[in-house]
Order: structure tokens, then sequence, then C-alpha cells
């Protein structure tokens, strides 16, 4: 079943990169008590998720927490290295967090895995954006396959 507006996210383990190396980080700890914002891409630097997509929100990160987010996310299926270093590349710092899926375990739990196999990618996941409000989504915009409109950072924060 695929999350929707109203659901609770469920509880699973995601990973970030600290000072200290890689760390777990609990949906628990990531959204309890707090207003998000999360963005999901298929994948660390593929073509539209770099050009577009974490650029979009890296720019207009002040904006969305100006209307009471407090934080940015990114989350994709991969390993919190690459997110690491697709971070470092796009000039991220502090305004996204930058969180990997390693397992596709989120993606899975809310409902929204994309098999993207034929394309040498494997299991990843759908390209969507999210508010949640103390760990319940409030708003949820999944793009259509190959589309890259709804989960803009624009359409985002528009809709706040």
């Amino acid at each position: 079943m695929t999350i929707k507006v109203g659901d609770k996210i469920p509880s699973t383990t995601l990973r970030h990169m600290t000072a200290d190396g890689p760390k777990d980080i609990s949906t628990d700890e990531l959204f309890s008590g707090k207003k998000v914002v999360l963005f999901a891409v298929p994948g660390a630097f593929t073509p539209t998720c770099s050009a577009k997509h974490l650029p979009g929100f890296v720019d207009k990160a002040g904006a969305i927490k100006a209307k009471g987010v407090d934080t940015v996310a990114c989350i994709s299926v991969n390993d919190a290295f690459v997110m690491d270093a697709w971070g470092k590349a796009q000039n991220v710092g502090d305004k996204v967090a930058m969180i990997a899926d390693g397992n596709a375990a989120f993606a899975d739990a809310i409902g929204l895995p994309l098999d993207a196999s034929r394309n040498g990618l494997g299991k990843r996941s759908q390209r969507y954006a999210m508010v949640v409000d103390k760990g319940v989504v409030t708003k949820l915009y999944v793009e259509k396959p190959g589309a890259f409109e709804v989960s803009t950072a624009e359409n985002v924060l528009g809709e706040l």
C-alpha cells in the first residue's frame, strides 16, 4: 500500500554521514516533533536529480525553512558515502540533510519503490516530495514515471 496524506511515517532505519562516519538515523528521530520536507530521487549523480531536483531544494531551503519547516531532507537508494559525496559535489552544506536508504527499506515501507533494473540501476525509489508534520504526512507529491513537475522545490514551497 502506498503512503497517503494522513498516514504516519513507518519506523525504519536509514543512514547519514556524520563527522565520525556513517551513522544510523531512525525515521522516528528524523520526523518526531518536527516539520520536515522530504524529497526522494531515483539516484545520486543522475541527470535530473543532479541538474534540477537537488539544486532546487538547495536554492529554496532558506525560503522553505522560513515557512516553519525544521528540516529539508533528500533521500535516495544509495549508501551514505555516495549521498555524502553527492552533497559535497552539489555544495549542499547544511541546507539539505542527505539521507541514505541503501536497501530501499523506506521506499518499500511507504510503498514507493521503483524497479529501474532495465536501466541497470536495480531497485530504487520513485521521485516524490512530502511534507511531514510530527511524523504524519500532510502533503504528498508523487511524480508519474519520467516526470519532474509536482515534486519540485518551487511547487512544494508554493504549497507550504
